[in-house]
C-alpha cells in the first residue's frame, strides 16, 4: 500500500476513534510490519473436479459478485464504511477491472462476510509468479458480530468447490503469522500449509525470503511458463 493510501486510512480511522486509538493502532501496524511481517502460505488442487466439500448450512448463502454494479447499495456501504470508503471504493473498481470475483456469504439473509479471487494474476506483486490457471484468495473479512460461527472456513471452502467445478489450476492463499484465528481457520477448508516467507519491494523489485527447510516445497509449485505479476 502506497503512503497516501495509508495516510489516507489513518485520517480515516482517527476520524471514526479518536486520537489515542489511532495511536495504539498505528504502533502496531508498525510492530508488525518491522518484526510481524511473516505470512504462510496454503496451497490447494483444484484440478480435481471430485473436491468434496459439504453443503452450507440452511441459514448460509454463497455469493459471487463479478462488478461493483451487481452489489445493493447496503452491502456496499457495509463493507466500504468500516475503513475509509473512497479508498475502499477505488480499490474494489481495480479489482473488478482486473477481473477479479468478489464472494459474499450471508446469514439469515445479512453479509456476514466476504472475500476475494483473481485467476491468472495478483493484485500486488505475489511470493512466486501464477500460472494462467492459478487462483488467487485474497483478503478475507468476516464482521466481528459474526466470528466464532465458523463463517471464514464455510465461505473458503464454498469458493475452492466452485472454482474446483470450473477446472481451474491450482489454488492460493496467506494469512499473517500472527494471526492465529485466521491460520486455525485454514486448517478446516481444503488448502494445505506450503511454506511460510516475507517479502520487501526495492525499486519496483519483490525480493522474497523464505525458511531454508520449505523452498524445495515452493520449487515444485512453480509453473513451467509463469505468468508475470
Amino acid at each position: 500500500m502506497d503512503l497516501s493510501a495509508s495516510l489516507s486510512r489513518i485520517k480515516a480511522y482517527h476520524t471514526r476513534n479518536g486520537l489515542w486509538a489511532t495511536v495504539r493502532r498505528a504502533a502496531l501496524a508498525v510492530r508488525r510490519a518491522l518484526f510481524l511481517n511473516r505470512m504462510v502460505l496454503f496451497y490447494g488442487d483444484l484440478s480435481h473436479t471430485d473436491v468434496m466439500a459439504p453443503e452450507l448450512p440452511a441459514f448460509l448463502k454463497l455469493e459471487r459478485k463479478r462488478s461493483a454494479v451487481e452489489l445493493s447499495p447496503e452491502d456496499l456501504d457495509k463493507m466500504t464504511s468500516f475503513w475509509n470508503p473512497r479508498l475502499a471504493r477505488r480499490n474494489m473498481k481495480e479489482r473488478f477491472g482486473k477481473g477479479a470475483s468478489l464472494w459474499l456469504i450471508r446469514s439469515d439473509g445479512d453479509l456476514a462476510g466476504y472475500g476475494w479471487t483473481l485467476r491468472g494474476n495478483t493484485i500486488e506483486p505475489h511470493y512466486f509468479p501464477l500460472g494462467q490457471d492459478d487462483v488467487h484468495f485474497f483478503d478475507f473479512h468476516v464482521f466481528p458480530e459474526y466470528r466464532g460461527r465458523r463463517i471464514n472456513p464455510h465461505l473458503v471452502t464454498q469458493i475452492f468447490r466452485h472454482l474446483a467445478a470450473e477446472k481451474a489450476g491450482r489454488a492460493f492463499i496467506e494469512a499473517a503469522e500472527w494471526n492465529r484465528p485466521q491460520l486455525s481457520s485454514l486448517t478446516k477448508t481444503p488448502f494445505s500449509r506450503l511454506g511460510c516467507a516475507s517479502k520487501l519491494s526495492v525499486l519496483g523489485r519483490t525480493v522474497v525470503s523464505w525458511t531454508r527447510t520449505e523452498r524445495s516445497s515452493v520449487d515444485g509449485l512453480l509453473p513451467l511458463e509463469a505468468s508475470r505479476n
